[in-house]
């Protein structure tokens, strides 16, 4: 452990429910090392991060759970630290002021931060984080790249008391996992073209189509395939799968193979982006897990044809002045 450590374990960090927001903030900086004259250098500078307006100076006691985060992670972050530990708190906050947390902890970790965070978002790990544990009652069942963890504790909350997970590495390196209990199976998977042709780079915009086969080993009384496209962090551009399309297959014929298509335009941003596949009955994977397959398919977006843009999608968006 080598620094100043700063850590949001739990709301309101300690704040008394009697003093004010303003008070607090006093108070918890002075257990974090810092005097009166160090708090003064940035009382308004947490005050205007907060945006808690006029409850600043209001008793804790009568703050909402999204506001006592907020005055929270101002003042733990007022000082720079080594090592920033946060657990689930920010997922009680708005949208708005997640955000705004996000990048104030990104521009920490440019500037050396180490952090270390606890949560169940998905989406939070994947962004913020290189390294993902994941535990289970005190034991570390995975350890890696968070694409990996997140794709094994997907795969875990599939599985529940029958695991027939299996992680397999491409030559890149990157893990692919695979569970259910087999009753069907995605025996094929192709990215085409508007013609037909098999493609593994395809154009912004570009009509292209998921031709994917799937064979019934055993009955069941139902059958649903389901798809999501991610990008290079993991993070689930779009997915959806066919009992929502209302194209559920009622007792399928074991043995058979069902050819499935797949449509779209390719509105993604520049990047690698893959697909996922999940084989169930329902309307989610976590029912009747017959297969989930992640990487099944990795492809790439080229932008050859239209105007520079930022972003994980492209939008026909139009300009215009007076």
């Amino acid at each position: 452990m080598n620094g100043r450590i700063s850590a949001i374990l739990e709301l309101g960090m300690g704040f008394n429910p009697e003093l004010t927001g303003r008070q607090n903030v006093y108070h918890a900086a002075s257990l974090m090392g810092f005097d009166h004259h160090d708090v003064d250098q940035v009382i308004d500078e947490i005050e205007r991060f907060a945006e808690i307006g006029a409850w600043f100076d209001q008793p804790v006691r009568v703050y909402s759970s999204g506001m006592q985060v907020r005055v929270a992670f101002a003042v733990a972050t007022a000082w720079r630290p080594e090592i920033l530990i946060v657990d689930e708190a920010l997922s009680v906050g708005d949208t708005y002021f997640q955000h705004k947390s996000f990048a104030r902890i990104r521009e920490f970790q440019q500037q050396g931060t180490s952090l270390l965070i606890v949560s169940h978002d998905r989406t939070a790990i994947q962004v913020l984080c290189d390294r993902a544990i994941l535990l289970d009652q005190g034991r570390v069942l995975k350890d890696g790249a968070p694409e990996e963890v997140m794709d094994f504790y997907n795969a875990l909350i599939a599985e529940k008391e029958d695991p027939t997970i299996q992680v397999s590495h491409a030559d890149d390196g990157t893990a692919q996992t695979l569970s259910g209990t087999g009753e069907a199976r995605v025996e094929s998977i192709v990215l085409q073209n508007a013609s037909g042709m098999p493609v593994e780079q395809v154009r912004v915009g570009q009509d292209v189509a998921l031709a994917l086969g799937v064979r019934v080993h055993q009955q069941v009384d139902s059958l649903v395939l389901g798809f999501a496209i991610r990008d290079r962090l993991g993070q689930t551009m779009f997915g959806t799968n066919s009992y929502h399309c209302g194209l559920e297959l009622v007792s399928p014929d074991p043995g058979r193979l069902y050819r499935f298509t797949i449509r779209f335009p390719a509105n993604f941003g520049v990047g690698s982006y893959s697909v996922v596949t999940a084989l169930h009955s329902g309307d989610s994977h976590v029912e009747n897990n017959y297969e989930w397959r992640d990487r099944a398919l990795v492809f790439e977006v080229l932008n050859t044809d239209k105007p520079v843009f930022q972003g994980c999608n492209w939008l026909e968006a139009q300009m215009t002045y007076e």
